[in-house]
């Protein structure tokens, strides 16, 4: 069997061999055995698993990445590929909203998510039902000025209208994505201030966002894949199982 020394998977990954280290004691690679002198032995095994970790990380995540490598170190296939897949339809929603919000700001008069008019004047449990926001989101939104909702002179409850509703479905899609609340702010500002044009580029840029992260994910699964087959969860050919397909010959089928 062939072994690796720490420094030619470094040189391959382009990082330290200290890296390795501190992957190997968080548990999410397995110990590799060590030579007479100490010095660790690394396989092909183990090669697959820093490949893997280094492919997931810019498409999933850390946190994400570690647990599914510590399921597919407890053999658990079908749960680390779940995960996977539910980090994907995440993915997926984020797009779907960036999408929508898009698709309002090219056309301010277009009904929120498929819904009813909206009442001109509505409550915050009611703009959190319309845009799927939490009414504590929309709250700290607004305490980090990001949003201004108007007061009811008598009561001092927050009133919101249908352009508070589309504020905060834009802020929800920017959220998701690489913007942070103080870009966000600005972001809106433009939007009320009717500079469309420059939001709808923002945005466009937070799509592109989404975009990239979707190939790299799809990088990463292609490295998880390679972990699986090394490892014996998977065979290199799922279908081996089945019957080839019968190929016309004519020399024998005529």
């Amino acid at each position: 069997m062939p072994f690796y020394k720490p420094k030619e998977i470094a040189d391959e990954l382009g990082i330290s061999t200290s890296a390795l280290r501190h992957y190997e004691s968080w548990g999410v690679v397995p110990a590799p055995e060590r030579s007479a002198n100490g010095y660790r032995l690394y396989t092909q095994v183990h090669l697959a698993y820093f490949r893997c970790l280094r492919a997931m990380f810019p498409g999933f995540g850390y946190a994400v990445t570690y647990e599914v490598l510590r399921h597919v170190q407890n053999g658990e296939l079908d749960a680390a590929l779940w995960l996977v897949n539910a980090e994907q339809v995440k993915l997926m929603q984020e797009k779907k909203t960036a999408d929508e919000t898009l698709a309002m700001l090219e056309n301010p008069e277009l009904p929120i998510e498929n819904q009813k008019k909206l009442k001109p004047v509505m409550t915050i449990g009611e703009v959190a039902e319309a845009t799927h926001v939490e009414p504590s989101a929309i709250r700290h939104w607004e305490k980090e000025g990001v949003l201004t909702p108007d007061r009811n002179p008598e009561n001092g409850y927050r009133l919101y209208t249908p352009k508070h509703v589309r504020q905060v479905l834009l802020i929800r899609s920017l959220r998701t994505t690489v913007f942070f609340l103080d870009k966000i702010k600005e972001i809106v500002q433009v939007v009320e201030n009717q500079s469309i044009d420059h939001a709808r580029k923002l945005l466009k840029q937070a799509l592109a966002g989404i975009h990239q992260r979707n190939r790299r994910q799809y990088i990463g699964i292609q490295k998880l894949m390679e972990l699986c087959i090394e490892v014996g969860l998977m065979g290199a050919d799922e279908s081996a199982e089945h019957k080839p397909i019968h190929t016309f010959d004519p020399e024998r089928d005529r």
